[in-house]
């Protein structure tokens, strides 16, 4: 591969863009990732993508919240490139179709959250929502309410950092959103995102190819949930396959009130099995999501109570789509095809009812609330009806 921005990069890959992400690295070497320097050093040809530099790739995959796989896609060139950024270095303003991003936008919004001024989820975007806070803050302030970051508006951020710490705005909004909403699922819009799909086709293992898989899934989860009066919308196609920012927007633009990503795992380790899940979440202070976060537990709990795959728990990730829905967000992670028990169990059709029914009764016990008495894994669509038609 020659070009990281637009395609990817892995070992053995070579050239400038080796080359410019080696850089790009080495200039991030600090207190908070001081190993970079050190795993790349000592490489004979810096245009290599060599084992130093898949090391060095990693280790800031993993401090970012990605996916940690070594590979140099589009979201981690653009993590790489964004994480130079600090608050105050650049002008920060609203540009539509070519949003600013980098961490000093993340620093900006968790900023603004924390003093109150709600730019929505902290996704490193400078989009109209963080200008719209920026703007209610200057005004605050008694700045010109132009929405641009500059010098002035920094200085009256530095005014208030020392007065004005702890706790996140945000957090408490979405759990109050949540609880002023009802105790019912029925009537909500929930967003099924099928991993991969098209051309790509994700996993294949012990007969089983993931993208086939989840579609199928998703499918039997659908059928439960309009069973209840709940709207479902898809983000792709049995042959499309939109990227991760696409499934975002789809989700946002249709005003979704949940949304869940269905994917299965491989892994060249033969013992590796169980199921996962992941929420939006890179700090608990100001970048987390707290009722993914609930909600990632929730159906965790159910898979495992129902099903008995292994529990490999619930994770706060970065990830791109996770971090740009507006709405409560989870992947899960549904077992290990290339685990020979995981594969069978996930090749029964009975089976994967199951994991749609633990799907179902988590999304309806988020809503539940004080009113969730019921034990783990023993509820089921008859329940739901009933209590919905006793709560109409």
């Amino acid at each position: 591969m020659s070009d990281s921005k637009n395609g990817l990069l892995g070992l053995g890959s070579r050239g400038p863009a080796v080359l410019d992400v080696r850089t790009r690295l080495a200039a991030l070497a600090s207190d908070d990732l001081p190993e970079l320097t050190e795993l790349m050093a000592g490489s004979p040809d810096p245009d290599v993508y060599d084992e130093g530099l898949l090391r060095a790739v990693r280790a800031f995959q993993q401090h970012k919240g990605l996916i940690v796989d070594g590979v140099v896609g589009v979201e981690t060139f653009g993590a790489i490139d964004g994480a130079r950024w600090t608050l105050g270095d650049r002008i920060l303003v609203h540009t539509p179709g070519h949003l600013l991003r980098g961490e000093d936008v993340v620093a900006l919004q968790e900023r603004l959250n924390t003093l109150g001024f709600a730019s929505g989820r902290v996704d490193g975007r400078f989009g109209p929502e963080t200008e719209r806070a920026v703007r209610s803050f200057q005004r605050a302030y008694g700045l010109p309410g132009d929405g641009s970051v500059g010098p002035e508006t920094l200085r009256a951020f530095e005014d208030l950092r020392r007065s004005v710490s702890g706790g996140s705005a945000n957090v408490l909004r979405e759990r109050e959103r949540v609880r002023r909403s009802g105790h019912n699922l029925s009537g909500r819009t929930v967003v099924l995102d099928p991993g991969h799909g098209g051309d790509n086709t994700g996993a294949a293992a012990n007969g089983l190819v993931e993208a086939d898989l989840v579609m199928d899934l998703a499918r039997r989860i659908e059928g439960r949930l309009t069973a209840i009066g709940v709207a479902v919308v898809y983000t792709r196609t049995e042959h499309t396959c939109p990227t991760e920012d696409e499934r975002a927007a789809i989700a946002n633009a249709a005003g979704a009130d949940l949304l869940l990503s269905l994917h299965a795992d491989s892994h060249d380790a033969a013992d590796a099995s169980g199921v996962a899940t992941f929420f939006f979440g890179r700090d608990r202070t100001t970048s987390w999501s707290a009722i993914g976060e609930h909600m990632a537990d929730l159906v965790l709990r159910e898979i495992v109570a129902r099903t008995g795959l292994a529990n490999c728990r619930s994770h706060g990730r970065s990830w791109t789509l996770l971090q740009q829905t507006t709405m409560p967000a989870v992947r899960i992670e549904a077992g290990y095809l290339s685990h020979p028990a995981d594969a069978a169990r996930l090749a029964d059709p009975a089976f994967r009812d199951t994991l749609a029914e633990a799907v179902l009764v988590s999304l309806q016990r988020l809503y539940l609330g004080d009113d969730d008495t019921a034990k783990t894994g023993v509820l089921h669509l008859g329940d739901l009806r009933a209590y919905l038609a006793a709560h109409r």
